[in-house]
């Protein structure tokens, strides 16, 4: 591939009106499960990256490739047709694939892509065959918003609890999208309540599915099951909602929102608010403004 890698994000608009290519690598997780860490990332890596004219030629990967186009439309050929990804759809190109990639259109293709180590969805899928989308594209819209989850937050290192659930996510949605009939397993309640009270006890730490699954005494895929079955939501979403309730606890006892969300166990306060917004639609200091109830200092602007 040609271009600028790592791209810084805040000029990529602007080499892009110049048709310069280029690949952003999200900086990697510290996860440390699964695979044994492609790129020291847990067995994923994640990028973004712009191409116009022909991007790249005939190549494959020894993991699943799987992504979406952001703009413009990105031609390839796989599996002997030549395919066209648009905004709204889903790559899934398999491993040991062979395709290639070129803009369908002179503006050029920019595109979100996840790599991911095929034991992976393996172990998820509790060692059943792995899942396989014919055709390289897809527009099944639980794949497509496992994949949105796995692929936002780009400029940033995903917290390690929150890739694992991203990736059980994706292999139950590729396993689905394949057209796999679904399974039952047995739910553990006991271990899903075990690993609720190791996260209310770790609210002010980082900490990985292996680190849940091993105070429940369950596989972290099949507690990650068991989890959502008892709860409802994954274990990452929800610790994250534990720590916003301690986040506004704290805020609205006069506590300056960057001290809170230190306190909380976000990595900083802009990323509490990132997740503030998406539980609740507005910002911390808007939320205080709203309730009449500002701290000694926002921290905000």
């Amino acid at each position: 591939m040609s271009g600028h890698a790592h791209a810084p994000r805040r000029l990529a608009a602007s080499v892009e009106k110049h048709g310069v290519d280029w690949i952003y690598r999200s900086p990697p997780s510290t996860a440390a499960g699964g695979a044994g860490g492609m790129n020291g990332a847990g067995g994923i890596e994640r990028i973004e990256a712009f191409f116009h004219g022909a991007g790249y030629a005939m190549h494959r990967h020894d993991t699943y490739a799987i992504g979406r186009t952001l703009a413009g439309v990105q031609s390839f050929r796989y599996r002997g047709s030549l395919r066209h990804s648009l905004p709204g759809g889903t790559i899934v190109l398999h491993p040991d694939e062979p395709h290639d990639g070129q803009a369908g259109t002179g503006e050029g293709f920019r595109y979100r892509m996840i790599y991911v180590d095929p034991a992976l969805f393996q172990e998820a899928l509790g060692g059943k065959p792995l899942p396989f989308v014919k055709g390289g594209l897809s527009d099944d819209p639980r794949l497509f918003a496992a994949t949105r989850n796995l692929l936002r937050g780009m400029d940033r290192a995903m917290d390690p609890l929150e890739q694992d659930d991203g990736l059980y996510e994706l292999a139950m949605a590729l396993h689905a999208a394949a057209g796999a009939a679904p399974t039952r397993r047995p739910v553990d309640y006991a271990a899903a309540r075990r690993a609720r009270e190791y996260l209310l006890a770790s609210r002010e730490r980082a900490v990985t599915l292996d680190d849940v699954a091993a105070a429940a005494g369950r596989d972290r895929w099949s507690l990650s099951h068991d989890f959502r079955a008892l709860f409802g939501t994954s274990p990452h979403r929800y610790l994250t909602m534990r720590r916003l309730d301690l986040v506004r606890q704290l805020a609205l006892a006069g506590l300056p929102l960057a001290d809170a969300a230190a306190a909380s166990g976000f990595s900083d306060q802009s990323h509490m608010t990132r997740h503030f917004r998406r539980a609740w639609g507005v910002a911390p200091g808007q939320w205080l403004a709203m309730l009449g109830t500002l701290p000694r200092r926002t921290g905000e602007a």
